[in-house]
């Protein structure tokens, strides 16, 4: 008995033993933010500062050695996020995820990132200051990479630590451009009109941008299986474990407008939710260099920032960069494409792809002169017989890479004039450029290389390769780009809605509807012509209300016929009727309105097509917006029914019937608990959450969440398969820049600053988010040092 005992408390201690030396492994991976530490390559001491939210406030004798201090906290906070933003635009993230991303890695390899940027690099300047400061903050990261604790997703998917280099920060600024692309919608355009009668798509695509509430300009002077191949590009997105850009929201008030004197800056970029957050935030001062910026996982220089004298963000252009040509082959040389008089040779490109637990992959694509065939190379597809090739012509590949030496331009400028002089830089992906400074100057820039089509060709479909007479007739300079500097009204503002017109044409693209966010801005704007606040700003970028929900409502209640409803149902419209198209949790006809949304789109839509699936599968391109208000719509008619029409009010009846159903069979018979709590909410996604047993680890959430797809705080979502709404997309941060008080600005990230899940910082900032709460950005030197702790780097000897 006695033995036994002893063996049993034997193998008591060696499970506490076990259990003591896990936890203090787990407790060593974990960020260093107070001590001293060695670093290579630096001439003086570091001090880094962490705040209260683990944001470094990095102070150095110059440049140089801050930079080397960046890429090493940098690291210890976002090493998995940087490998894996580095490896998605190189087509290498098979290394990891195995044949799970495939797929995806030989479209990003068709795309030609890599070769391209290894063409940008071939001719780059080594003793650009530029690169320098590149090379520092690459080296900083690599030091950790050797000195270090290894990141625990490492561990978990036994990928091993490779130091970085100038190349993956191009590839990771590619690939972040890339996301912001809405080209592939081209293709169910296309498809759309071989599909359905002119009848039904005239009311989809004629528009009329002039009708739109654009942002103002202002200066002082075929048999082809398209569904197919946008299925390809939806799915190679889709399997990417980074988010992809959607948005974005920003206005710049003139000294003319606020309570102050001073300018006032909103932005908020959206992004699709994951964790970590997108960004990175730091405080660099030197004695000659200052600037407080948000950065991208393995990106040296921010793409929004302030200090002292002036502010910087952006939102999506979401102009048409990328176009989709009809290719013709030769009759029986299939290795020839015509080109307008000639036959020209595909370029035929092999690559190899590391795939885990499979092995080498080889991958064969090819290419015209304007980009890569993308209906090639499917995954188990066989080739339609007279099926015409499609090839893709996106504008990154087409110019040189110059995004890294713009964003160091724009974050050393001293004045406006310097500022803009780095913009024409930016080639691709467009963006809106926002900008105030302390003198009061405000201003917006469209950043792309636009170009001019010929008369009648839209973008917005597949044009003609063979021809010729569909390229573009000319690439345009950056001074007919469109802009706004000091315009009379004292504020510019964006929501990813059309531009204005300039230069005699319209910028074409895939804008946001303009009646939503952007309206509901200039309605703000336009509501209080002065005196506005920081407060103002936070309650603005916060605000949960559809400006378009009222007119749509009022118009359901309008057609609803009362007749033959039941007591519940007409109290239920009783409660809708005063709704005021807010999306807080507790909304009740938000839920319906959502609700009626969903069905009323399914019944004015999914009888044209073949199948349910069909009809998802060109969900995107079908607008509600385009018909709701037109009572003579062919959409209306419900073609299941050969012997009658139905009316515009039988469909919104229907709906209704349709919509209260779903509600009581998905929340319950009582009308009272539907609310918008119930069905909304947000669950930030980390890659390694995709597993089942380790979601609670390292997902952030769920949380019921406010707001919705369209009001300020955009909340993009989709339908699930318990019906609910899982939102998809939200503000990847919510800044405001006062500067008045420029060392009390505020912010706020989704999760936390850290990416390591062993981090306090790791979902710190959460509920904070979703409450709409704000916290300090940090200029003040006295206060940062008086309530941060401490990491030193000093010179390695």
């Amino acid at each position: 008995m006695k033995r036994f005992k002893k063996v049993l408390w034997s193998l008591l201690g060696l499970v506490l033993l076990l259990v003591l030396a896990f936890f203090i492994f787990l407790n060593s991976l974990k960020p260093d933010y107070k001590g001293k530490k060695e670093l290579t390559g630096i001439s003086a001491q570091v001090e880094t500062y962490f705040d209260t939210y683990g944001i470094p406030h990095i102070y150095a004798d110059n440049e140089e050695d801050a930079m080397r201090a960046l890429g090493y906290v940098h690291a210890q906070d976002r090493l998995w996020q940087m490998e894996l933003l580095r490896r998605a635009g190189a087509g290498r993230l098979s290394e990891i995820f195995g044949d799970l991303t495939l797929e995806t890695d030989k479209f990003f390899l068709s795309l030609g990132i890599d070769d391209h940027n290894d063409k940008a690099l071939a001719n780059l300047d080594r003793s650009q200051p530029s690169v320098i400061l590149a090379e520092a903050y690459l080296d900083g990261i690599n030091q950790f990479i050797e000195d270090g604790p290894t990141p625990v997703e490492f561990y978990l998917t036994g990928l091993k630590k490779q130091k970085f280099e100038l190349k993956d920060v191009y590839n990771a600024v590619a690939y972040m451009g890339f996301t912001f692309n809405k080209g592939a919608r081209d293709i169910v355009n296309s498809n759309l009109l071989s599909v359905l009668d002119s009848s039904y798509t005239n009311a989809l695509f004629e528009s009329d941008p002039a009708s739109e509430i654009a942002i103002p300009v202002y200066k002082d002077t075929s048999a082809t299986d398209l569904i197919a191949i946008h299925s390809k590009i939806a799915k190679a997105l889709d399997q990417l474990p980074i988010p992809e850009i959607y948005g974005s929201n920003s206005w710049v008030l003139a000294p003319e407008k606020t309570a102050t004197g001073k300018v006032l800056f909103e932005n908020d970029p959206h992004i699709a939710q994951a964790q970590p957050s997108v960004w990175y935030e730091a405080h660099l001062v030197t004695p000659n260099y200052e600037k407080y910026g948000y950065y991208l996982a393995g990106v040296p220089f921010p793409l929004l920032s302030h200090d002292r004298n002036m502010v910087h963000g952006f939102t999506m252009l979401a102009n048409d960069d990328t176009n989709f040509y009809y290719e013709e082959e030769h009759p029986t040389d299939t290795t020839l494409y015509r080109y307008k008089e000639e036959w020209r040779k595909f370029e035929y490109i092999t690559k190899m792809i590391q795939v885990k637990d499979v092995g080498p992959v080889e991958f064969q694509f090819k290419k015209t002169h304007r980009g890569p065939i993308v209906n090639s190379n499917f995954a188990n597809r066989t080739r339609v017989e007279g099926e015409r090739l499609v090839s893709m012509h996106w504008l990154f590949t087409q110019f040189e890479n110059k995004l890294v030496q713009g964003l160091y331009g724009i974050n050393h400028s001293s004045t406006i004039d310097e500022f803009s002089t780095y913009l024409p830089f930016i080639h691709a992906p467009g963006l809106n450029v926002m900008y105030g400074d302390a003198q009061g100057n405000i201003a917006w820039w469209g950043t792309a290389k636009l170009y001019r089509m010929p008369d009648s060709k839209s973008t917005k479909f597949i044009l003609d390769g063979a021809s010729g007479e569909d390229d573009p007739v000319a690439y345009l300079g950056f001074e007919h780009n469109p802009k706004s500097v000091n315009p009379p009204w004292s504020y510019v503002y964006s929501a990813n809605n059309q531009p204005d017109s300039v230069s005699s044409m319209y910028v074409p693209g895939y804008f946001a509807n303009s009646s939503r966010r952007a309206g509901r801005i200039v309605d703000l704007m336009q509501a209080k012509e002065k005196g506005w606040t920081r407060d103002d700003m936070a309650k603005m970028a916060t605000d949960i209300t559809l400006r378009t929900a009222q007119e749509y409502m009022n118009s359901y209640l309008k057609e609803i016929e009362i007749e033959g409803l039941s007591e519940e149902q007409l109290a239920y419209l009783d409660i809708i009727k005063s709704w005021d198209g807010g999306f807080d949790l507790m909304s009740k006809g938000g839920v319906f309105f959502e609700k009626m949304d969903e069905v009323l789109h399914q019944n004015l839509f999914a009888d044209e097509f073949s199948s349910i699936e069909e009809y998802q599968s060109y969900s995107v391109q079908l607008k509600l917006e385009k018909i709701f208000f037109n009572e003579a719509s062919i959409w209306w008619d419900d073609v299941t029914t050969a012997t009658k029409t139905e009316s515009r009010k039988e469909i919104i009846n229907k709906s209704f019937r349709d919509a209260w159903a779903l509600l009581s069979q998905e929340l319950g018979n009582d009308y009272q608990n539907w609310t918008w709590e119930k069905v909304h909410y947000l669950e930030h996604d980390h890659p390694i959450g995709r597993v089942p047993s380790l979601r609670k680890y390292f997902n952030v959430g769920p949380f019921p969440s406010s707001g919705t797809s369209g009001t300020l705080n955009n909340q993009g979502f989709r339908v699930t398969e318990d019906k609910r709404y899982k939102v998809t997309s939200i503000p990847s941060t919510r800044r405001i820049v006062d500067f008045s008080d420029i060392e009390n600005s505020i912010s706020i990230l989704p999760t936390g600053q850290s990416g390591n899940p062993l981090s306090k910082h790791y979902k710190d900032q959460a509920e904070m988010y979703l409450k709409g709460e704000f916290r300090k950005m940090m200029l003040n030197e006295a206060e940062i040092k008086n309530s941060s702790n401490l990491l030193s780097f000093k010179p390695k000897e």
